[in-house]
Order: C-alpha cells, then sequence, then structure tokens
C-alpha cells in the first residue's frame, strides 16, 4: 500500500517512490549486470564476437516483430468481412499463418539472446552461476548446436524442394505460393545457430569468472 500510495501522493517520500519503482520492476525486461567485469575478463575478440551476434539478433527481432501488424490487420479483415458482410475471403487464412509461422520462428534467436525461453528452473534457479552456466554450456554443446544442424540441413532440403518444384499450398482454394514460407525453417535454425555461438561464449565466461556476462539481458515473468 505504501508504494501504491506515493504514485499518488505529491508529498510521499522518496523512500516510498522507490519501493514503488522497484516493484513495479516485476515482469519488465531488466539487465543483469555483472559485477566487477573489467576489459581483461574477456579477450577483445570474443568481446566483439559477443556483441556484434546479439546486435544482430536484436536487430532481426525488432524487424520481424512488425510482421504481426499485418496479420492483424488480416484477420481483422476477415472477420469484418465475414461478419458483417458475409463475403469471406479465400486468403485471409493463408496469409495468417504465414505470416504468424514468420514472426514466431524468425523471433525465437531474438527470444534466445534476451533468455526469453522456457526453463524448468526447480532445481537450476538454486545453483550458483557457475554450475548454471556449466549446465547451459553443456547442453549448448550436446543438445542445441546438433539439433539446430539437423534442423538446417533438412529444412534445407525440404526448401530447396519446395523452390524448385514451385510449390503452392493446398490449405485453402487460394493455393498461394509457399516455398519463402519454407525457407523460414533453415533461415530459423541458422538464426539460433549463431545466436547459439554468442551464448554458449556467454556461458563459458560465466563459468571462468564466476559472473554473468555484463549486458545479458534477461526477461523477469
Amino acid at each position: 500500500m505504501e508504494g501504491c500510495r506515493a504514485l499518488v501522493d505529491p508529498l510521499a517520500t522518496p523512500r516510498f517512490a522507490s519501493v514503488a519503482a522497484s516493484r513495479l520492476q516485476i515482469g519488465r525486461i531488466r539487465e543483469a549486470a555483472a559485477l566487477g567485469q573489467t576489459d581483461t575478463d574477456v579477450s577483445p575478440a570474443v568481446r566483439v564476437t559477443i556483441e556484434t551476434i546479439d546486435r544482430l539478433s536484436d536487430w532481426s527481432g525488432r524487424v520481424i516483430a512488425w510482421f504481426i501488424v499485418p496479420m492483424t490487420l488480416a484477420v481483422t479483415y476477415e472477420v469484418v468481412a465475414r461478419k458483417f458482410f458475409r463475403a469471406p475471403t479465400i486468403w485471409a487464412f493463408d496469409v495468417t499463418y504465414m505470416l504468424y509461422g514468420t514472426h514466431f520462428m524468425l523471433g525465437t534467436a531474438y527470444t534466445l539472446m534476451k533468455v526469453g525461453h522456457v526453463r524448468t528452473d526447480m532445481l537450476y534457479q538454486n545453483w550458483s552461476v557457475r554450475r548454471q552456466n556449466l549446465i547451459d554450456a553443456v547442453g549448448y554443446l550436446f543438445f542445441f548446436f546438433p539439433a539446430m544442424v539437423l534442423l538446417f540441413y533438412f529444412g534445407w532440403q525440404e526448401a530447396y524442394h519446395a523452390w524448385t518444384i514451385g510449390e503452392t499450398s493446398d490449405a485453402s482454394p487460394w493455393r498461394p505460393i509457399i516455398y519463402p514460407f519454407k525457407a523460414v525453417i533453415p533461415l530459423t535454425a541458422l538464426l539460433l545457430l549463431v545466436q547459439g555461438v554468442a551464448e554458449f561464449l556467454k556461458s563459458l565466461y560465466a563459468v571462468r569468472t564466476g559472473r554473468l556476462w555484463a549486458k545479458r539481458v534477461v526477461i523477469e515473468l
């Protein structure tokens, strides 16, 4: 209650305002700063690699996020046309699942950078930073990278075949071309592989120093 009064009471003390501000951080994106990190903690090449990959994933995520706008417009148009004018379209279904699938898949590298993927924390959250990141590093090396390589390989084969034959969708009478949509699969695997390299290096840094990477971003839920 003190925190709530601090937001509306102009006479509230700075201490109350500080408490309210800290509580409002729950559910927001924060940066987990690594205390005491210096330029000598990691080689310049590693630092540049991590920061370059993070910038790439951040840029791609922000671009892909805009796909939700045409998808929402397509769904809205379909609902209005169907419910109010009895004139359903033959294209809205295909446009919707292709845009949403692209939005979902190509955004996974951005989500990985933000540490936003689902994680089972029953044991993990109680471990030290070194143990957490040791488990992460092992997971990336023996599970994540092999899985992404396989996804890229088979996704590329499927996409290449679709482009070769000019494949179209059979999900609706509209039958739009589907090979650009299938190309999203290997592209997603490639983006995840690249971001995985940065996350693996961050994990190795934390194992060696006992501190999180200084610019590692965490999404609090």
